[in-house]
């Protein structure tokens, strides 16, 4: 089975496309500044790379030329479109409905539409790569994979705020989490290279990117999870402030006149590490390599962040009554040795933890970095979320089920 994977943002595409019997990538790429001047797309295929610049004043056109590259008899995957079994696409909400990867028809769309108010931001343009695919590959089935369906089974008294019960019931506010199919994909292959049982085991994944988050995993199940109603509560992000006195909204609102848009723009796309660092970068490469230097600003941004992500950790451990595993992924996750080491000695020594500084001294690649008497076993494993929806996407068809359950 040949399934095409599509993430639609608001201005881009990211695309992949796999041959699910041997999980191989044919082809992969990124549509950008869709509707905006300069608009192109990448296209890669083994160590081939080709760049199309040309108008696209909508994702339908977009996700055409997409469609062409993948059939390009020079850098494609397939030489024909019917040769593409299924369409996989990331849908970042799936609100209280959606537990697992669904087949996608009427009903579901319908649904995808109602819970848009819960990401006005991204269900949009999920919602209209899924109604392009339907129009440019007729009849070929297409698969939606929630960013939340993975925290579907928290329970309540970890998804509920403390906030009247009439807000939940009349607008659904409670956690939600995202990142789900990361912290899925990551969890699994934790428990995999460990030979744990993944349905006895407790795993705690660390998702870093410009957005993060933590994940307790227990049994197969995420029981907790730092995001919430939103992307903005949790970790300290690029942008994003993370868990702050919710007083402070309001503080602002009275002290600098602003309007609660003014105010969310702020939290959202002005704090974090690029606002602790008076908008110096929202990049963890740049703060680290900073603060390394002995900037004192971005050292205290770095210590900052790594402080809020060992105090999430500390309190999954507590959730689960202890943890087997903890697993590091996402750009910064990957990418960053010393972010890792100052995590897991600054503050999870109580755990055990040893970390090994050669294996730790590694960029994306597989690998447990704590010495063998470790006690608790911490990894780099790369995300790999395209594969995830593939496989989703291939189960559903295989099977001829409408929904999966996680």
């Amino acid at each position: 089975m040949r399934v095409l994977v599509v993430n639609c943002g608001s201005s881009s595409i990211k695309y992949q496309f796999l041959d699910m019997d041997t999980e191989q990538i044919l082809c992969k790429g990124l549509a950008e500044r869709i509707g905006i001047p300069g608009s192109r797309i990448v296209h890669k295929k083994d160590d081939q790379k080709v760049v199309v610049d040309k108008p696209m004043k909508d994702h339908e056109e977009a996700l055409k030329y997409v469609l062409e590259l993948v059939v390009d008899e020079k850098v494609g995957g397939v030489k024909d479109l019917k040769e593409i079994d299924a369409v996989g696409h990331r849908v970042v909400h799936g609100g209280e409905k959606f537990s697992g990867s669904v087949l996608v028809d009427d009903e579901v769309m319908r649904a995808l539409e109602e819970y848009s108010y819960l990401a006005p931001l991204h269900n949009p343009p999920n919602i209209i790569g899924i109604r392009a695919m339907m129009k440019l590959l007729p009849g070929v089935p297409n698969v939606a994979v929630f960013d939340t369906a993975f925290h579907s089974k928290i329970p309540a008294k970890a998804y509920l705020y403390a906030i009247p019960h009439e807000y939940y019931k009349k607008y659904k506010i409670r956690r939600y989490g995202f990142h789900g199919t990361s912290h899925r994909y990551v969890s699994k292959r934790t428990a995999e290279i460990l030979g744990l049982d993944y349905h006895k085991a407790k795993i705690i994944t660390v998702h870093l990117g410009n957005g993060a988050s933590v994940a307790a995993v227990m049994n197969g199940h995420s029981i907790d999870t730092s995001m919430g109603f939103t992307p903005l509560e949790g970790l300290v992000m690029g942008t994003r402030c993370g868990d702050i006195d919710p007083s402070i909204v309001t503080f602002l609102m009275e002290k600098e006149g602003m309007t609660a848009e003014e105010v969310y723009t702020i939290l959202n796309k002005k704090s974090g590490v690029f606002g602790l660092t008076d908008g110096f970068s929202s990049d963890m490469r740049d703060i680290e390599d900073k603060a390394l230097e002995g900037e004192p600003v971005c050292r205290l941004a770095l210590d900052i962040y790594e402080y809020r992500i060992a105090k999430y950790i500390g309190a999954y451990v507590a959730a689960m009554n202890g943890v087997d595993a903890i697993a590091f992924t996402a750009g910064v996750g990957e990418n960053s040795p010393i972010t890792r080491k100052e995590i897991c000695e600054n503050y999870l020594g109580f755990l055990g933890i040893k970390i090994d500084d050669e294996k730790n001294n590694i960029k994306g690649e597989e690998r447990i970095i704590t010495t063998p008497d470790s006690k608790v076993k911490v990894l780099l494993v790369p995300t790999n979320e395209e594969l995830m929806i593939a496989r989703d996407t291939k189960e559903i068809i295989e099977k001829g089920i409408k929904q999966l359950e996680y």
